[in-house]
């Protein structure tokens, strides 16, 4: 790879860093500086054995203070505990078992794209860091619209599912995940004014290795600062069952982050933020590496709010980003059969002709939240705006690939107001969304705009002590997402392969979801034994998104089509309108926590087909796997180790030819000798099972995802 030298003379720098650290902590090794650290909210449950139930954890994502079994709507957390059980090396593994969200990461494994509820690509689904939109878009026969954070950057994530999450921007039709990166605040214990920490980790697949070193220091209680670097360095790894390496999947990637948390006065706040990442990896072409690429993005975040307990009209936040990210692709050898996308005569690439994708987005967004009373009303009232700005541009040799994702500029923007109502059992939120963007392209403007509704109702009926902590609750809301520039201005000649053109379409129209949603929330304390919790969340969904905008294959022979015979063969392709995808299916999110350990149930149930205007209907081709996940775990030595396992069915999604069922059966055991030192141990695919991802099995030669692998991984703390 490109930059495989100096980032493994940074590994090797890293590694010393954490024997030193090692080396250095060892009289610090033998204390507890402090007992278990305590929740951070107030409404937090917290059992008699110091757990925390993850479903009571506030959304960060939540404009009104909602935990996710507090929301009428389908929302996850994933804190910080999960992600370091799971081990994660990416953001599939973060977000594992996590209802109707699957991660499409083909062989690129830093190129991952989030699918909810089979929406996916092209901000349908919006990926947001620290409230940083990430629009990364490049056009191939891959994922379209991809992103990259270090799971060891993150403190948690927020999933919300379906256009009930439109307070966060235009788009998310299908829904949000919310990326929160580590505070000095997350890091530091209450009564230390520093601290550092190394991990190191080892995993079979590919021979990973993961370095990282995390510090942060308290100057006062104004101001805070917390710095974390992270490599790692993957070879390709065994598919299961004996198929062998699959190439392509290697990769490395240096990635960092500063953050600084200012506090002016008691009642505001101010973190700035930068998250930056040297990504590197090859793709193959024709069984051999045929490009280099690397990657280089840099993110930079304000988020300021101010709120007075003595003023509850005032609650006010402001959130600017900038996320800038350049590709440069580069090809290893000369490649033929390729084409001239002007003029479509033959052409050999050369060997070291380069592709450059230049993105930036630009966002800015406010809102506040006033709480009053009006008779026996309680409201929670919303309010704010939006606006992203997304330059694209791109330039490449001629037969290159970098005319699949065209140069332009685009701007969304839409400005919201939302009221939460409680009485008694009863809790109403009604939200009004507008909407508005322009796309400015080659010869090509368009734009538009729209109102988007939003209606909830939850009740809690019962008022004995079993049932007091159930919910019913039903939701409407629409959702608004603008064609993409790709999806609108994509031209030229197919530059490989066979030779056929790609049409813009200027006229397309954008995409409005409409979901229905019929759920349940349970929450329950002291159920079987005193301080344990059991929390329940479940729900169905249909979904209908008007003028789903897919890919589709003209006929040249067909007048009607647009298309001009040219190429090798006489088709075209388009981005159009079909009259509407429609999407639904079931969703289960339950655990229960006790002293003993815990356990675990999610159930992800979907079908998806689309429809056109003629009437034709067609299998939705990003529908994932249908999947049921159950945990297991066990408490010991005062809860020191934590020993437990996985199990997750993915059934077939229909329509899917070459994917099929598959299984996966995981162990993870981990053990805390004080707050200073930690070891993990995980074993994934323990059955070896040969499988593929269905949103990456388009042809026969599926690209087939690890066999088993084995993670250690030891983590070292200290402070004062």
């Amino acid at each position: 790879m490109g930059s495989r030298a100096r980032l493994e003379g940074m590994t090797s720098l890293l590694l010393a860093g954490v024997a030193g650290t090692v080396l250095a902590a060892s009289p610090a090794i033998a204390q507890n500086i402090s007992g278990p650290q305590t929740a951070k909210e107030d409404n937090v449950s917290v059992p008699d054995d110091g757990t925390v139930t993850v479903l009571d954890e506030i959304l960060v994502s939540s404009r009104t203070g909602d935990t996710s079994i507090e929301t009428l709507g389908s929302a996850s957390h994933v804190d910080q505990e999960q992600i370091e059980r799971r081990m994660s090396s990416t953001p599939s593994d973060v977000l594992f078992g996590v209802p109707g969200v699957t991660v499409n990461a083909d062989a690129r494994k830093l190129s991952s794209s989030v699918n909810i509820r089979g929406l996916q690509d092209f901000g349908r689904v919006a990926v947001i860091v620290d409230g940083a939109r990430q629009n990364f878009q490049r056009s191939d026969h891959g994922p379209q619209s991809t992103f990259w954070i270090d799971p060891e950057l993150i403190q948690s994530v927020d999933v919300v599912r379906g256009p009930v999450s439109n307070t966060f921007g235009s788009g998310a039709i299908g829904g949000i995940v919310f990326f929160d990166t580590k505070d000095p605040e997350d890091f530091l214990k209450p009564d230390e004014h520093w601290a550092v920490s190394s991990t190191a980790m080892y995993d079979s697949a590919g021979d990973g290795l993961t370095t990282s070193a995390t510090g942060a220091y308290r100057f006062n209680d104004s101001l805070s600062v917390l710095g974390n670097v992270v490599y790692r360095d993957y070879g390709d790894y065994e598919a299961g069952s004996g198929a062998g390496r699959v190439p392509g999947t290697g990769f490395d990637v240096l990635s960092g982050m500063l953050k600084a948390t200012i506090r002016p006065t008691e009642n505001s706040e101010l973190k700035l933020g930068w998250i930056g990442s040297d990504d590197g990896w090859s793709e193959i072409s024709g069984g051999q590496p045929a490009y280099n690429l690397d990657l280089q993005q840099n993110t930079f975040t304000g988020r300021y709010n101010i709120t007075d307990d003595a003023r509850s009209w005032l609650d006010l936040h402001v959130n600017v980003s900038h996320n800038a990210t350049e590709m440069e692709q580069t090809s290893l050898v000369p490649l033929g059969g390729r084409f001239d996308p002007v003029t479509g005569q033959p052409m050999v690439l050369p060997a070291g002709a380069k592709a450059n994708y230049d993105i930036g987005t630009t966002a800015i967004d406010l809102w506040n939240t006033s709480r009053f009373q009006t008779g026996e009303l309680q409201h929670e009232l919303t309010y704010g705006a939006d606006w992203v700005g997304d330059k694209v541009d791109t330039t490449g040799t001629a037969g290159g690939d970098a005319f699949y994702t065209p140069s332009g500029d685009r701007t969304v923007w839409g400005a919201y107001i939302q009221d939460k109502v409680t009485w008694n059992w009863l809790e109403v939120v009604g939200g009004l969304r507008y909407d508005d963007y322009k796309l400015d392209g080659d010869d090509t403007d368009a734009s538009g705009d729209h109102l988007s509704p939003r209606i909830s109702v939850g009740i809690s009926p019962f008022t004995s002590a079993g049932l007091q902590g159930l919910q019913f609750f039903g939701t409407y809301a629409e959702g608004y997402r603008s064609p993409s520039l790709s999806e609108t201005l994509i031209s030229g000649l197919h530059p490989a392969g066979v030779s056929f053109p790609f049409l813009p379409n200027p006229n397309l129209n954008p995409e409005t979801g409409k979901t229905w949603e019929f759920g349940v929330n349970y929450r329950a304390d002291s159920v079987f034994a005193a301080g344990d919790a059991l929390r329940v969340k479940a729900a169905y969904f249909n979904n209908d998104v008007d003028d789903y905008i897919d890919g589709v294959t003209l006929s040249a022979y067909d007048p009607t089509s647009g298309c001009y015979r040219s190429g090798s063969i006489p088709i075209c392709f388009q981005y159009q309108n079909f009259a509407r995808a429609k999407i639904e299916g079931f969703e289960l999110e339950s655990l229960y926590d006790a002293a003993w350990g815990f356990a675990g149930l999610s159930v992800s149930l979907i079908d998806g087909h689309t429809v056109s205007y003629d009437g034709e209907r067609a299998d939705l081709a990003t529908t994932p796997a249908s999947q049921v996940t159950a945990q297991l775990g066990f408490r010991f030595l005062e809860d020191r180790l934590t020993v437990g396992g996985e199990v997750q069915y993915n059934g077939k999604p229909k329509g899917s030819q070459y994917a099929d069922d598959y299984t996966l059966v995981n162990a993870f055991a981990s053990y805390r000798h004080n707050d200073n030192l930690k070891f993990d141990l995980r074993v994934d695919n323990i059955l070896d099972e040969k499988y593929v991802n269905p949103l990456n099995a388009t042809s026969a030669e599926s690209l087939y995802e690890p066999g088993v692998s084995v993670k250690v991984a030891a983590r070292l703390r200290f402070g004062g």
